[in-house]
């Protein structure tokens, strides 16, 4: 019998420890796929996505032209599956988590109360440009926004098998898909809602910097602004801008695109093998 020692018995561990790793990450990554494959499909309602098209500018939109000849970096704009993530209702509905105390309370709920009004001011800000509303509940909002600190973030590192750079974020904007009801009946309309997380440990200034950029997100500039001066540059910065001539000129060029987005999804002939399979 052949003797196993114990570098041997480590070593065949820790190349046992990767495999497994790997195999279970290949089951997450599987598992992930299936989800984005079938998050297309409604239960006894498969359908085909909408041809992209364009919708008519929003007035606001429409009437803004840069006399300045400023610019925008619409080529840093990412495409979806849906193409754009362009509002054709309006206004869009934006839900802000609300304080349930009096300012005067205690501290922590004047703290809420500064954060609170923050976001409000960022939307009034871009409701210059676009039109949204606040509304008092979550069920009919477009944008939640909602006063909590992002999950931690984590990258894999493939060559020393462990995740690194786990690091707080101050905030995280996240989309999702869904069918909703159109004129007739039996119609389904493309749409789309966002969630903002904001954390509610900031300053009130890089509150207003945080959510005047993370809100650009969720009205359409999936992407960013490689200049400082734009409140979309990727990075935070000291002296926090406002709402930028090139924010907005990327803005209406994103709503002159072509999206999938509000429009029918049209309907599949019936399938003859059951649409979903499993045990």
């Amino acid at each position: 019998m052949r003797k196993i020692t114990a570098p041997k018995l480590r070593r065949f561990l820790h190349s046992t420890r990767k495999r497994l790793l790997w195999i279970a990450i290949a089951i997450l990554t599987s598992g992930l796929i299936l989800l984005l494959s079938i998050s297309w499909h409604v239960p006894g309602i498969p359908f085909s996505l909408p041809t992209p098209q364009p919708h008519p500018l929003p007035q606001t939109l429409a009437q803004w032209d840069d006399q300045t000849d400023a610019g925008d970096y619409f080529t840093e704009i990412k495409l979806t599956s849906v193409e754009y993530l362009v509002w054709s209702e309006f206004p869009v509905q934006v839900y802000i988590e609300q304080p349930r105390e009096s300012a005067e309370s205690s501290a922590s709920a004047k703290r809420f109360h500064d954060w609170y009004n923050a976001v409000l001011q960022t939307v009034e800000e871009w409701t210059v440009y676009l039109p949204l509303q606040v509304v008092s509940e979550t069920e009919s909002a477009d944008i939640t926004i909602v006063r909590s600190r992002p999950a931690l973030q984590a990258s894999f590192n493939r060559e020393t098998q462990r995740f690194e750079n786990i690091r707080a974020r101050a905030a995280e904007t996240r989309y999702e898909f869904y069918l909703r009801p159109g004129v007739e009946e039996s119609q389904r309309i493309l749409a789309h809602k966002f969630t903002i997380y904001l954390s509610p440990h900031q300053t009130v200034d890089y509150t207003l910097a945080t959510a005047r950029h993370e809100l650009g997100h969720a009205l359409g500039i999936w992407g960013h602004s490689p200049v400082e001066t734009d409140t979309m540059y990727y990075s935070q910065v000291r002296y926090p801008p406002e709402i930028s001539v090139r924010d907005i000129n990327t803005l209406k060029r994103i709503y002159q695109q072509p999206t999938r987005l509000g429009w029918a999804v049209t309907p599949n002939p019936p399938l003859e093998t059951p649409f979903y399979h499993g045990d």
